[in-house]
């Protein structure tokens, strides 16, 4: 009893030492993350409500930026081809990468090499991508429509060149570009699922398609959740493949909400306006995640 009032104040030293440490690890990147990103938000939300335009002093209009999108048919117009690639981008961007992740998954000759070749695309440079891509789909000369011609299509797409087949153009690339990197994901779920689980099912008599849709399918529930998520974002958020690509055209075919808020605020000098379509794009990508972990809490229970 005597030794207690000892060993007090040397355990307090020591938490205070461990939590100045754990400070000194933390507070590096919780200050950058505060000035280059929660600050630039908090004054977003308040930019969104004025008149500004960088050079002069932000006038307060209240809701005035969010009632002129109601009749902005630009706005319109990149929201509807917002949700026009997130409803084709997701699921075959979804597939692909799980297509490549089970067939990637066996013990294949050469494996890591062909793992890599489906990485590569998503860290190779976003223009070396648009040049190759839109040399391509070149109506006159690209060996795409050169092949479809050769199988007897008479009249092939224009593709970029075409109001009507620009944004599966880009859909396609979105697709090609991303699925290396969610097969990784996949990739890592599938490694999770016990093999003792395939033999089971395998010796109970159950089919290749059996087993995916009995084993591989529930053991990738939150790999796919995860991946759902991130790709729903993502979509929504699709930018620069649209800006080096096409543009935003032919036309505002393309035209999507984050280029929307590209040309409004750094292009025309519209902060406030840009920071209201800010606002509602983020609306939309929160709405979207909380209505995903809320189906998703549903199934687990």
């Amino acid at each position: 009893m005597a030794t207690l009032p000892r060993t007090r104040p040397r355990y307090r030293r020591l938490a205070w030492r461990n939590t100045v440490a754990g400070w000194s690890f933390i507070l590096p990147n919780f200050v950058g993350f505060a000035v280059l990103t929660l600050l630039p938000v908090v004054v977003l939300f308040y930019v969104a409500f004025t008149d500004w335009n960088v050079f002069g002093v932000a006038d307060w209009t209240g809701t005035a930026n969010f009632r002129r999108m109601w009749g902005d048919a630009s706005f319109w117009t990149a929201l509807r081809n917002t949700v026009y690639y997130a409803v084709f981008h997701i699921p075959l961007t979804l597939a692909a990468a799980l297509g490549l992740a089970l067939l990637l998954n066996r013990k294949l000759r050469g494996v890591r090499f062909f793992r890599t070749v489906a990485f590569f695309p998503y860290i190779t440079s976003i223009v070396a991508i648009a040049v190759v891509w839109n040399q391509l789909f070149s109506p006159e000369y690209g060996p795409i429509n050169a092949l479809l011609g050769a199988v007897g299509v008479d009249n092939p797409p224009g593709w970029t060149a075409s109001a009507t087949w620009s944004m599966p153009a880009v859909i396609i690339v979105g697709t090609w570009r991303y699925m290396g990197y969610y097969m990784l994901l996949f990739l890592a779920g599938l490694q999770t699922i016990p093999a003792q689980l395939y033999e089971a099912a395998e010796t109970d008599g159950a089919s290749p398609w059996q087993r995916f849709v009995h084993v591989t399918v529930p053991g990738l529930r939150h790999t796919t959740f995860f991946v759902t998520v991130l790709l729903t974002i993502e979509s929504f958020k699709v930018f620069d493949l649209i800006l080096v690509m096409t543009g935003g055209g032919p036309g505002q075919s393309t035209l999507v909400l984050s280029q929307y808020i590209y040309q409004k605020g750094f292009e025309e000098n519209q902060f406030g306006y840009a920071s209201a379509v800010s606002i509602v794009l983020f609306a939309i990508c929160f709405g979207i995640t909380v209505i995903q972990f809320m189906v998703n809490k549903r199934g687990n229970s």
